[in-house]
């Protein structure tokens, strides 16, 4: 089932995430004198724990498609999918306790920890995602929240442990940590963006299924900000959740979604999020490392390609 989910040996080729996490984690410990050996164990880790929560986010989400292939629930069950996350999330601790073979117990400790809490908070902010989805209305610092936890919190681990495999002193690992998180903001608006107006080639997702189970992204929760309007008001009636136990009764039509995308379009929604992507990527482009800080930038104009 791991093989699948990663499209290896006779499931492959297959289309791949871009491994950025670990690349970002990668690139710290070069840009900061380290070798790169040193932080293989620590970049295997951070990227197999964000695939445990991809599995995990496909079952919770309901989504049948990623990098344009089935998965993983979809194809062997949710039992056996939810077993394999598990797994996933276990084998990422194991590879990092293998960097006690270049680094000492303490620095190792450390770099557990900085895994276990970035870990912790993703699920507080999958928590949040989820509990959304039955909420009547939710506010930009609602949304900010839940992003900064569920997205921004491994982008921040991942420069994070990319400082301690340096090493850094812990002034410097903060301050990576800090620049993370804001790269991380700016990387799940940008995919809020991809999920409405992306194409399917681009994302390997089905686009519009965010407006169609009517998830709470950026553009939707801005353009309910706005003063009343006829076309926010079409949003609003799109998105007044009518509280069942099925949730598919609650899936919104073709021509519904198509009708709130041209709403946000209307108000300008696409454009407002953008302004707030170049908000958060000022924070990386202030960053004085500047293979660092490059890389970010140009990362995130690939992720919206």
């Amino acid at each position: 089932m791991l093989f699948y989910h990663f499209g290896y040996g006779a499931h492959g080729p297959a289309r791949r995430g871009k491994r950025l996490r670990p690349r970002l984690l990668l690139r710290v410990t070069e840009a900061e004198g380290g070798a790169i050996e040193n932080a293989l164990d620590a970049a295997a880790a951070i990227e197999i724990l964000h695939n445990y929560s991809l599995v995990h986010d496909d079952i919770e989400d309901g989504d049948e498609l990623r990098h344009g292939r089935r998965t993983l629930w979809a194809v062997y069950g949710i039992p056996q999918a939810l077993n394999a996350g598990d797994a996933l999330c276990a084998v990422s601790f194991l590879v990092l306790l293998n960097a006690t073979a270049r680094h000492a117990d303490n620095r190792v400790l450390r770099m557990v920890r900085a895994l276990h809490e970035a870990h912790a908070t993703m699920c507080d902010g999958q928590s949040l995602d989820l509990a959304f989805e039955r909420a009547t209305h939710v506010d930009l610092d609602e949304y900010h929240r839940m992003i900064g936890a569920k997205t921004a919190a491994l982008f921040g681990a991942s420069s994070e442990l990319g400082a301690l495999c340096a090493p850094c002193e812990e002034q410097s690992v903060l301050r990576y940590r800090e620049l993370g998180r804001a790269y991380g903001l700016a990387f799940q608006i940008r995919d809020d963006v991809l999920g409405i107006w992306g194409t399917v080639d681009s994302t390997g997702k089905v686009t519009g299924n965010d407006i169609a189970r009517r998830k709470w992204t950026f553009p939707v929760v801005w353009a309910l900000s706005r003063p009343a309007s006829a076309a926010r008001d079409r949003i609003a009636q799109a998105y007044a959740y009518a509280l069942g136990e099925n949730r598919n009764e609650a899936v919104l039509d073709e021509d519904t979604v198509t009708g709130v995308i041209d709403a946000l379009d209307e108000l300008g929604a696409r454009e407002a999020a953008n302004a707030a992507i170049a908000e958060h990527l000022a924070v990386v482009e202030r960053h004085p490392v500047a293979s660092v800080r490059d890389f970010l930038l140009s990362s995130l104009e690939l992720a919206s390609s």
